[in-house]
């Protein structure tokens, strides 16, 4: 075979055409809707008459929440003085003495009756717990295998203790706890809150072993929150597994536990709290939430708020669009609008 053969054929193999298909050709059938004003205006109004009667229904649904906050940590620390430094500290060192009585009682009045299951919470302002250190002081291997209690990476500087024993759990998460306690009554009779099931159950049953046991917690000098019960499993101490879910907002609330029986509207319940909880160093708020839910779940108008905002301008949008359209028609396509059809001369 000649040289030229051979070039003829490596030719005609390379200018061989790829095989036709519509994908690569982009002639596949696609949707083009054409935005004419009809449409546009029907999209916003069917956009507004949608929203506006769901946000109704949210709003509606938040009305109907029963909700009772109070907030407790200014009234239940003394504060003799008129001198901001000096109340400062001595809240500081009421709060760090172990020796005094944190006892505090508050009065609350059932506003409209609340039908069970009625939950109560812990709320916290100005508490970062979704600072980055903060979040990543913790070790998941720990608190699910009892053979990695020595596994305290990242939990610095609640890793171990002086000595080089693990504390379990580590972590400045699990430091922190929060641990103020709440016993309620009414008409001097106890009224019960169940913290069962308070905990999400992915981390009962895999975030936190049934194994594992709390170990040199809460030994050192320094004392950062509530303790646990040694001879308790961690996945059965679904206060720590509350807390242990990290905030995104500085401002947040969590589940302390339920009351399942109805409270009658104008009962008094009585609080006691034991205020333990150290929020005083950085300014920080505490309160006590006591609250019904809906379908959509606990107070909360923003949402509701929204959804008629966003329908009410989709509305008013609509109407400038028919108000425009009916003083000043413009034709669909009509090509004198072309910018070559308004100045003809400037296309010679």
């Amino acid at each position: 075979m000649s040289f030229s053969d051979g070039a003829s054929k490596s030719s005609s193999k390379s200018s061989t055409k790829p095989t036709y298909s519509r994908f690569t050709q982009q002639e596949l059938p696609a949707c083009k809707p054409i935005l004419t004003p009809a449409l546009v205006m029907t999209t916003f109004i069917m956009i507004g008459i949608t929203f506006i009667p769901i946000g109704l229904s949210h709003l509606s649904a938040s009305e109907n929440v029963v909700e009772l906050v109070d907030q407790y940590d200014e009234v239940c620390i003394p504060a003799d003085s008129p001198d901001p430094d000096v109340v400062y500290s001595k809240r500081i060192g009421y709060i760090q003495d172990e020796s005094t009585d944190k006892t505090c009682i508050r009065t609350l009045i059932v506003p409209k009756k609340m039908k069970q299951p009625i939950f109560v919470y812990y709320q916290l302002d100005q508490f970062y717990q979704n600072h980055r250190r903060y979040v990543k002081s913790q070790n998941d291997e720990q608190y699910r295998d009892p053979s990695a209690s020595a596994k305290t990476t990242n939990c610095e500087p609640e890793a171990q203790l002086s000595e080089g024993q693990p504390i379990v759990p580590c972590g400045l998460i699990a430091w922190s706890l929060f641990n103020d306690t709440y016993t309620l009554s009414r008409n001097d009779v106890a009224l019960p809150i169940n913290k069962k099931g308070i905990a999400w159950e992915s981390d009962r049953t895999h975030k936190f072993g049934s194994n594992v046991y709390a170990k040199n917690f809460q030994n050192r000098s320094l004392i950062g929150g509530g303790k646990l019960i040694d001879n308790i499993p961690l996945n059965q101490q679904e206060d720590l597994l509350v807390w242990m879910r990290t905030a995104a907002l500085p401002n947040f609330r969590k589940l302390y536990g339920r009351i399942e029986t109805d409270l009658e509207v104008n009962e008094i319940i009585k609080v006691v709290i034991q205020n333990n909880y150290n929020t005083y160093s950085f300014n920080g708020k505490k309160k006590l939430v006591i609250s019904t839910t809906t379908w959509i779940g606990g107070k909360n108008d923003f949402l509701g708020m929204v959804y008629i905002i966003v329908g009410g301008v989709c509305l008013l949008i609509a109407l400038v669009f028919i108000t425009v359209y009916l003083i000043k028609p413009r034709p669909l396509g009509d090509p004198s609008y072309l910018s070559w059809n308004k100045n003809p001369a400037s296309v010679q």
